[in-house]
C-alpha cells in the first residue's frame, strides 16, 4: 500500500453529528462521539498515555465525507467519568470497553487508529477481536514491555537531561532511587496538593520530550493528572500485559492490513520498538518519518497518518 498522499495536513475542523456516555461497569461512563459521514467506513481513535484523553483535533485525520469517525476517551481520561480514576481500570478492561463501544453503536467492523499507548491497546483489541478490525493505522510504536518503560523513566534522559533533572529533582534526594515506586505514591494520593505537583512533573517532563523541536510555549500544557496518575498506575503494573505479549499473538492480527508510521527521532518511543513491531509483522507497510520525534502533530507524521487514513478508503466496510 502506497501511503503517499497529495494532501499534506489535516482535515478541516468538525463537530460531532452525535456524542454521549457508556456506561461499561457500575463505575466507569466513557465518554464517546462521532464526526464525519454517518453512512461512512467506521474509524475508531484510541488516544495515547493511558490517561492522554481525546481532543477536537484528533477527527481531523480522516475524510469526514468518507469515515464515520468514533473518538472516546478511554477510562479515567478525559471528559469519562470518574475523571483519573484507576479503579477496575486495566488494559484488558479497556479492550472489553472498545467492543461494548462497537456493539452500542451498531458497527459490523472498524478501521482502528492508535498512537503511542494507542498502539498497545489497538494490537490487544486485534488479537482478542481479529474478525472486528478492518486495518491498524499505528504511530508511535509502543508494546508495553518493561525495557520501554525504563526508556521513559530513565532512557529519555540521556537525550533530555535538563527536562530529566526537572522530573527526577522534584523528588527528595533519598526517593530517586525508585523513580516510579514514589511519583506513584503521590500521585494517587487522594490530597490535591500532593498529587497535582507530582502530575505537572510527570506532564512537564513527557511533554518536554515529545518533538523534535522545543514547543514555542512549553508551558501552554495544562498539567494532566489524568495522565500521569493512569500512566504511573500502568506502568506500575507492567501495563497488564505479560512480557512480549503482543508479539507473542501477533499472528492473529498478522492477517489484517496496517501502516505504521514512526518518527525518527522518537524519544518518548525509540524507533527500536517499531523496527521490532516491523520486522515481526512484514506484512504492514512501515513508514519512517525522517524528521519527526514522538507527537501526532509534527508535520511529517501529520502527513503520514492522513496518507494512510486516505490510502484505507479503498478497504471494504
Amino acid at each position: 500500500m502506497d501511503v503517499r498522499s497529495a494532501r499534506p495536513d489535516l482535515f478541516p475542523e468538525i463537530e460531532p453529528f452525535d456524542h454521549g456516555f457508556l456506561a461499561v461497569d457500575g463505575r466507569h461512563r466513557l465518554y464517546w462521539e462521532q464526526s464525519g459521514n454517518p453512512q461512512g467506513m467506521p474509524v475508531v481513535f484510541l488516544h495515547g498515555g493511558p490517561g492522554a484523553g481525546a481532543s477536537p483535533v484528533h477527527r481531523r485525520f480522516f475524510d469526514p465525507a468518507h469515515y464515520r469517525i468514533i473518538v472516546f476517551d478511554q477510562r479515567g481520561a478525559g471528559r469519562s467519568r470518574p475523571y483519573a480514576d484507576v479503579t477496575d481500570n486495566t488494559t484488558w478492561h479497556l479492550v472489553d470497553d472498545i467492543e461494548r463501544l462497537r456493539r452500542h453503536l451498531g458497527v459490523r467492523r472498524w478501521l482502528v487508529f492508535g498512537g503511542s499507548w494507542g498502539v498497545s491497546l489497538a494490537l490487544a483489541y486485534g488479537l482478542t477481536w481479529p474478525e472486528r478490525c478492518a486495518g491498524f493505522v499505528l504511530r508511535g510504536v509502543f508494546l508495553g514491555r518493561p525495557q520501554e518503560v525504563d526508556w521513559f523513566l530513565h532512557g529519555m534522559g540521556t537525550v533530555f537531561p535538563e527536562p530529566y533533572r526537572a522530573f527526577t529533582g522534584f523528588l527528595p534526594e533519598a526517593e530517586r532511587g525508585d523513580l516510579l515506586s514514589h511519583y506513584h505514591r503521590r500521585l494517587t494520593d487522594p490530597d490535591p496538593s500532593v498529587h497535582m505537583p507530582a502530575a505537572a512533573a510527570w506532564s512537564g517532563y513527557e511533554t518536554a520530550c515529545s518533538t523534535l523541536l522545543p514547543k514555542v510555549d512549553p508551558g501552554a500544557d495544562a498539567p494532566s493528572l489524568a495522565l500521569a496518575r493512569i500512566e504511573a498506575h500502568y506502568f506500575r503494573h507492567r501495563l497488564f500485559l505479560d512480557d512480549d505479549h503482543l508479539l507473542a499473538h501477533r499472528d492473529r492480527f498478522r492477517p489484517i492490513p496496517a501502516v505504521i508510521v514512526q518518527g525518527r527521532y522518537d524519544m518518548v518511543c525509540p524507533i527500536v520498538t517499531a523496527d521490532t513491531l516491523a520486522r515481526a509483522w512484514p506484512e504492514a507497510d512501515y513508514v519512517i518519518v525522517p524528521d519527526a520525534g514522538h507527537s501526532a502533530m509534527e508535520p511529517g507524521i501529520r502527513a503520514a497518518l492522513v496518507g494512510a487514513t486516505e490510502r484505507f478508503k479503498a478497504l471494504p466496510y
